[in-house]
């Protein structure tokens, strides 16, 4: 008989998995997520800096899941029964389950800093994208301000000390304003600020990527803030934790982040709502509950190369618990993405160096923004789906062969 398999939420990990597996019928899978779209967010920079309609990134869920034979339940999930191996939804439906992939990502908490959702923008999802593009083209002169909030994690799992969950977006943010206002002759008139609460700026990255990140930021002059902690935002001004304040008249951050609820509820989560598993993804008290994404709290950044790798793993792990002679990766996390930086820019970075590896350099070039926005039209034509294994492995042959920062 089939293994019920319940995968709770989307994103690139959940329909990672889904697609893993839908092939197999040794697997009865149902997926559930509140939403009826996707929103693919390697795509939101181009919302926010570029005014690409937010509906090109989205697909429909339901048509998705249910042509590979799967059930889709558009409810969000309330509260799961480990010992019995249930779950129970807000429209009091209740789902029994063998396995249960929970992929449903890491929330952003706007009301978290006085004044962010009043008077900030954000690049980080399909609603607040929009918003930003808006207040960019209303935006004729004076002073932008990038930056991140200061988020805490929880203490069951063994990660890095960092304070900003990533902030790879924040280098799109500058680098495509700093293009846009310059297309514009608005560059010149406009003071551009970026903060971080850490005591470096991308503090998940080495030495020589930072170094090469600060000599552009320098070059664009772009001033940059650090151990700066935010405590309130208002219409012209950023406060800070230290009594410093930084005038802004257009302010955009990434939130702190925070777990879910459901999981705080049901008692499986850590002191700040994440999941806690061991490297194998499993959760260190429930063997046949398993978590990959942000809402995992050994991911560490939050970065979707490491949730794809996670997503791999639990597969190898369910394929392993129906009988298939399998082998089950490694958990090696690194940093791998690409960064876009406007005018058909961007850049690969691949950077292990903090993560206990060799590897801290990059890519630059127009190349790499048409390797960018093929990866986007691949991912949104292909409903979710990542490119092929092979081109992960020419980036990083081509990183390792060629990375330098091409100035």
């Amino acid at each position: 008989m089939a293994k019920k398999l319940v995968i709770i939420g989307w994103g690139f990990w959940g329909l990672r998995t889904f697609y893993n597996l839908a092939w197999n019928k040794n697997f009865d899978i149902t997926l559930i997520d509140p939403r009826t779209t996707s929103s693919m967010k390697p795509a939101m920079p181009e919302v926010a800096f570029q005014g690409k309609s937010v509906e090109e990134t989205r697909f429909d869920l339901r048509s998705v899941i249910e042509a590979k034979g799967a059930k889709f339940i558009n409810e969000a999930v309330m509260k799961i029964d480990a010992d019995n191996n249930k779950l129970t939804t807000d429209k009091d439906t209740e789902i029994e389950y063998d396995y249960l992939v929970v992929t449903a990502g890491a929330k952003k908490d706007f009301s978290a800093i006085k004044g962010l959702e009043e008077h900030g923008y954000s690049m980080c999802d399909d609603i607040h994208a929009p918003k930003l593009w808006k207040a960019l083209e209303n935006f004729k002169w004076g002073k932008i301000s990038i930056g991140s909030a200061k988020s805490s994690w929880g203490t069951r799992v063994d990660i890095p000390n960092w304070i900003a969950p990533c902030e790879g977006p924040i280098g799109e943010a500058m680098f495509m304003i700093h293009r846009y206002l310059k297309e514009k002759g608005l560059r010149d008139k406009t003071e551009m600020n970026v903060f971080t609460p850490g005591d470096v700026f991308f503090e998940d990255i080495g030495d020589d990527v930072r170094g090469a990140v600060g000599g552009l930021m320098g070059k664009r002059k772009i001033n940059l803030h650090m151990e700066k902690v935010t405590t309130e935002v208002t219409d012209k001004k950023i406060k800070f934790e230290d009594g410093t304040e930084l005038d802004s008249d257009l302010t955009i951050m990434i939130p702190v982040y925070f777990g879910q609820k459901f999981l705080m509820d049901s008692g499986l989560s850590d002191e700040v709502g994440l999941l806690p598993t061991d490297k194998s993804m499993r959760h260190l008290d429930y063997k046949n509950i398993f978590g990959a994404g942000d809402l995992n709290a050994i991911t560490m950044p939050k970065l979707g190369h490491l949730a794809v790798m996670q997503a791999d793993i639990v597969t190898a792990q369910l394929l392993k618990e129906v009988g298939e002679n399998v082998t089950i990766p490694e958990y090696k996390p690194e940093i791998l993405c690409i960064m876009a930086m406007g005018h058909n820019e961007a850049a690969i970075v691949l950077s292990d160096i903090k993560l206990g590896w060799t590897h801290d350099m990059v890519w630059y070039g127009q190349w790499q923004g048409a390797t960018k926005k093929m990866f986007d039209l691949y991912n949104i034509k292909t409903k979710g789906k990542m490119p092929p294994k092979i081109g992960e492995h020419m980036f990083k042959k081509a990183i390792e062969t060629f990375g330098a920062w091409k100035k």
